[in-house]
C-alpha cells in the first residue's frame, strides 16, 4: 500500500521535472545576468574591482544633457518604424496573399533583407547615401530631383535610418500579416463577394480578423525600435553631432569612455522603460483579443 502511495507521489512529480531545463536556462541566462547588471549599476566597476556608490551612476545618467535628445529620438524611432511597417506590411501580405503570377518570387524579395545582417545593410545604404557620389543622388540627379545629404544632415540623418530600417524589418511583419491573412476561413470572403469589390473585403473581413496580427506586429517592431542600436550606429554613430543618437548609443558611448557602471546604469533604466512601455500595451492588445 505503501509502495503505490509512493508510486503515485512519484507519478504526480513526474511532469515537473521536464520544466527543469528551462527554469536552468532561464535563470543562468535571464535571472543572474539582471541580478548582476542591477548591483554593477551601483558601482564603479572595472574588469578587475569594483566599489559600491550606490544611486549616484543613475544620478549622473539622468542628469546628462544628451540624454534628453537620445530619448526624443528613441520614441521617434520606435513609433514611427513600427508604424510605417504596420501600415505597409499589410497591403503587401494581401498582395502576396492573393492570385499574383510570380507570387513565390515576389515574397522572396520581400523576405530577402530580413536574411541580410544588420550591419552589412547599414555599411550598404551609408555608402549608397553618400551625398556626392552615392548611387542614390546619382539617380536622383539624373531625374533633376534635390539630393539631399541624407546622413550628413541633421535634420533628416534619423529618418534616412528610419527608412532603411524599414526596409529591413518589413519581411517579418509581412509574413505575420500573411499567416493572419491566409488562417481566415474562405466562408468569410465568399459572403462578402455578394457586398461588392476588393475594398469592400478588405475594410469589413481583413483588417479586423488579422486584429491580432496587427498587435503582434505593433509590439515587436515597437520593442525593437526602442532596444534599436546596430543599425543607427553602423549608418551614422549617432551623428552627425547627436542628432541620430538614440538611448543605446548613448549608453555604448559611455561605455567606449570607460564608464562601465554609468553605461550599465542606463541598461538597466532602458529596461526599466521597455517594461513599463510594453506591459500595459500587450496587456491592452490580450484584452482586444478576448473581445474578438
Amino acid at each position: 500500500m505503501q509502495n503505490n502511495t509512493i508510486q503515485r507521489g512519484m507519478l504526480k512529480t513526474y511532469p515537473n521535472w521536464f520544466y527543469l531545463p528551462a527554469v536552468t536556462a532561464f535563470t543562468i541566462f535571464f535571472i543572474i545576468p539582471t541580478v548582476s547588471a542591477f548591483y554593477f549599476s551601483m558601482t564603479r566597476w572595472t574588469i578587475f574591482d569594483s566599489t559600491f556608490i550606490g544611486f549616484e551612476n543613475y544620478i549622473a545618467f539622468l542628469s546628462d544633457p544628451m540624454l534628453s535628445i537620445g530619448l526624443k529620438n528613441t520614441f521617434i524611432y520606435a513609433f514611427l518604424t513600427s508604424g510605417l511597417k504596420t501600415v505597409l506590411a499589410l497591403p503587401l501580405a494581401v498582395m502576396l496573399t492573393s492570385g499574383i503570377r510570380f507570387k513565390g518570387f515576389y515574397r522572396s524579395v520581400v523576405f530577402f533583407p530580413v536574411l541580410v545582417s544588420t550591419i552589412a545593410v547599414g555599411i550598404t545604404f551609408s555608402i549608397l547615401m553618400q551625398p556626392n557620389a552615392g548611387l542614390i543622388n546619382v539617380v536622383l540627379g539624373s531625374m533633376g530631383l534635390p539630393q539631399p545629404d541624407w546622413l550628413g544632415n541633421p535634420q533628416i540623418a534619423l529618418y534616412s535610418v528610419i527608412i532603411v530600417d524599414v526596409w529591413k524589418g518589413i519581411g517579418i511583419a509581412t509574413v505575420i500579416y500573411m499567416a493572419g491573412i491566409i488562417a481566415i476561413p474562405q466562408d468569410y470572403f465568399d459572403a462578402m463577394k455578394l457586398e461588392g469589390g476588393f475594398w469592400i473585403r478588405f475594410r469589413h473581413v481583413i483588417i479586423p480578423l488579422v486584429r491580432n496580427s496587427t498587435f503582434t506586429v505593433i509590439l515587436l517592431s515597437f520593442i525593437g525600435g526602442l532596444r534599436s542600436f546596430d543599425l543607427i550606429w553602423a549608418m551614422t554613430g549617432g551623428g552627425p553631432g547627436f542628432a541620430s543618437d538614440v538611448l543605446t548609443s548613448v549608453i555604448y558611448k559611455q561605455y567606449q569612455a570607460g564608464f562601465y557602471g554609468l553605461s550599465t546604469a542606463g541598461n538597466v533604466i532602458l529596461f526599466i522603460m521597455v517594461t513599463i512601455l510594453i506591459f500595459p500595451l500587450r496587456r491592452f492588445f490580450n484584452s482586444r483579443e478576448i473581445e474578438l
